[in-house]
């Protein structure tokens, strides 16, 4: 006996007869159409137990027809194929309630382990949550290794799930964690984003939980934290590995209780927050070290999500320079192409800064060469900037050296006992910064993309110390 009636629809002759082949060994009733008018008539009479079915037909988009198939049989499992492998796609079968996601070309033993797990599993499932909204497209690449990732970011959008998001510097963890908030059921709510490796390791606490007036030296008023700020929405906790210990063991109570207290506070605050964190680091290797509690990684490690460097998705290179041409072009700067030996070029690179190094070769080529169609030969000149960057790199070392022999000069030998009042390693941490963005932009000559990327920092970061410290920056050519 059949252990279920399913239906497939694509116009692709090929697909229809491999997919009958299939599904009819592994022991199901198989019935299949090239148009999405037959298709609608056999669920309209009641047949099949599930639905297998292209995005693309003739007569209709799957996705016009999937909200109609979920207000007649709201429990019929719907698949959705496509070869528009985009992270769009993958959001919008999830919106509209499809039970799953498969980019082609699929894998016939993936495709028969779903269909399994579809029929098997009791029928109540979320409902459609209406028509996405385009919003810019937070991820690009068609590579398998990016198909995993929508997919599983369709499967978390409708859940308040902690997922743990690691991944080397520049991979695009934030865009992951933005992606998961914008599309998601809290998406009415703030997206609060903290690094944990830009603030100070004794004000950490007091940036996540607020403090009262009084609390400490300083605190003349009352102050919000970012679980306040992120109240009914998400909070991001970027390069979570950097959280001091006394942090981690406020955190760790917030996901075991749903509450914490702020800074000096008594009075305990229930909390109805996302938790997304992002790590570059190893966390498992700092537990070892003490530096981790092992009870808290557990706790954020419900859904684990890897992004892979672009030297691991090299075919997505492609895709993502257009994508960052076209922004580019958004900002008012001329249009760009790269011919085949270019793109070529950039697919062999090993990017070892990732997603990001690429979006700011982009802009550079965008914004710094007048030809519209960009060769091989001028990406052989900007792929030998490494170079260049280890000489600014050593020109900044240089200054930073000096900067800091200077200050600990000025500190140790302006007191009558040797030794400076207590907090010196914040105090000189403030007065090396300035000295170091300086001579960042210095060994740059005023780009603050280039600048950022020496230093390690997000471009906005950088910016916003450039205005904080009101450095003033001179753009040079050269």
């Amino acid at each position: 006996m059949p252990a279920g009636s399913i239906l497939v629809a694509d116009d692709d002759a090929a697909i229809r007869t491999v997919l009958n082949q299939a599904l009819s060994r592994a022991g199901y009733e198989v019935r299949s159409t090239g148009n999405a008018a037959t298709l609608w008539r056999w669920i309209s009479q009641g047949e099949g137990d599930l639905v297998i079915t292209d995005v693309v037909m003739p007569d209709e988009n799957a996705f016009d027809l999937l909200p109609r198939i979920k207000k007649l049989r709201p429990n019929l499992p719907v698949l959705i194929m496509s070869a528009q492998n985009t992270f769009m796609t993958a959001i919008r079968a999830s919106e509209r309630g499809a039970y799953e996601y498969l980019p082609k070309p699929f894998d016939l033993k993936e495709l028969i382990a779903i269909v399994g797990r579809a029929l098997s599993e009791p029928k109540e499932r979320p409902r459609e949550n209406g028509k996405v909204e385009d919003f810019d497209i937070p991820l690009v690449g068609r590579s398998a290794a990016m198909q995993e990732i929508y997919r599983l970011v369709a499967r978390l959008m409708q859940t308040d799930l902690t997922v743990m998001i690691s991944g080397e510097s520049g991979t695009g963890k934030e865009l992951v964690a933005r992606a998961l908030h914008d599309y998601g059921k809290r998406r009415g709510g703030q997206f609060v984003a903290i690094n944990m490796a830009a603030i100070p390791r004794d004000l950490v606490e007091s940036e996540l939980f607020g403090h009262e007036k009084g609390a400490f030296t300083g605190a003349n008023t009352r102050s919000s934290g970012r679980f306040e700020q992120a109240e009914g929405g998400t909070l991001f906790l970027d390069e979570i590995g950097d959280m001091p210990m006394e942090a981690q063991t406020r955190l760790l109570r917030v996901l075991q209780q749903g509450e914490y207290t702020t800074v000096g506070g008594r009075t305990p605050i229930k909390s109805d927050v996302r938790i997304v964190a992002a790590t570059n680091k190893d966390l498992r290797i700092l537990i070892q070290q003490g530096l981790f509690r092992e009870d808290l990684f557990f706790r954020l490690n419900v859904v684990p999500l890897r992004l892979p460097p672009l030297r691991e998705r090299s075919e997505d290179v492609p895709d993502l320079i257009r994508h960052f041409f076209a922004l580019a072009v958004r900002e008012g700067l001329p249009d760009k192409h790269i011919d085949q030996a270019g793109l070529d070029r950039l697919k062999r690179y090993r990017w070892p800064g990732n997603v990001r190094e690429l979006e700011n070769l982009a802009r550079r080529l965008a914004a710094l060469y007048p030809q519209e169609t960009i060769t091989a030969a001028v990406i052989d000149t900007e792929l030998a900037q490494p170079a260049a960057a280890s000489a600014e790199k050593a020109v900044v070392e240089d200054s930073l050296s000096a900067a800091v022999e200077r200050t600990l000069t000025r500190y140790f030998g302006s007191f009558d006992n040797g030794l400076p009042p207590p907090g010196l390693y914040h105090r000189i941490l403030r007065e090396v910064e300035y000295p170091l963005l300086s001579a960042a932009l210095a060994a740059t000559r005023g780009n603050q993309i280039r600048a950022a990327d020496l230093l390690g920092l997000n471009r906005n970061t950088l910016r916003k110390k450039i205005r904080d410290l009101d450095i003033q920056v001179i753009r040079t050519s050269g």
